[in-house]
Order: structure tokens, then sequence, then C-alpha cells
């Protein structure tokens, strides 16, 4: 497991639910996993509205990531995206039986139910990539 560089951060999935802990723990190793690979640079962790979040930071070239658990339903968790980009849009086009969606926003997961890790990390390198490739989309 990749060690946690903001105590904050740590604090927060330290509070959550010990199988929604485990599975989101799994989420974070995705996306850091997947920034390697892309060669997005570093990756800053933070908290963006009190939530883990993912930016490119180094590169600039990705949509922020964010992912919660909330207690008012408190057997799903979700990777959240930025609303104004297609992100989500382009995931339902791509992967419409494999996740649920939450508008333009997230992708929701049961705690019971398994992800697909293969998709989830095409629509996590998608967002990390997004800036970049949308300015070659551009030129």
């Amino acid at each position: 497991m990749k060690q946690f560089l903001n105590t904050a951060v740590k604090a927060v999935f330290d509070d959550y639910p010990l199988e929604i802990r485990r599975k989101m723990l799994v989420l974070r190793e995705a996306i850091f996993a997947v920034a390697a690979s892309e060669g997005v640079g570093q990756l800053e962790e933070t908290l963006k509205w009190g939530e883990p979040a993912y930016m490119t930071a180094e590169t600039g070239c990705g949509s922020t990531i964010r992912m919660a658990w909330k207690k008012e339903k408190p057997n799903q968790y979700a990777m959240y995206f930025i609303c104004t980009t297609n992100l989500v849009e382009t995931f339902r086009t791509l992967f419409p039986h494999q996740f649920k969606y939450e508008g333009n926003r997230a992708i929701v997961f049961r705690e019971t139910e398994d992800v697909d890790m293969d998709s989830l990390s095409i629509c996590i390198a998608m967002a990390l990539t997004y800036h970049r490739n949308k300015r070659r989309k551009q030129s």
C-alpha cells in the first residue's frame, strides 16, 4: 500500500468503516498505479470538501478525482469527477453496465459488489489525462 504523506487524508480513511476503507484503499492504489503508468507526474493527495482528492499538480494534465463515503448512504461509496467535464458522460457511454452513475459527477459503488478494476482504470486514466487529451483535440 502506498504510504500516506498527508496525515489529514489518512485520518479520513481511518474514519471509514473497515470494509468501506478496504475498498476505498483499493481505489486509491488504482489511482496511483494509473498515474504512474500514464506519465501524469507526481500526484497531490489532499482533501477537498473534507474528502480525499487526487490532482495532477506536477503536470496539470488531469482533472481532479475525489472519493467519498457518506454516513447517509452507508452501503455505498463513490469516485467523483468535476461535473463540468464530459468524463462521466463518456464513462457511461463506454461502460453502460459496469457501473452505477450519479448524474454527471460520480461513479457509485456498493459495498457488497466487486468493482470492475480494468474498466475503472480506464476511467481513472481518462480523468488523469483529461486536460492533456483536451489540448490535443483542440490542436
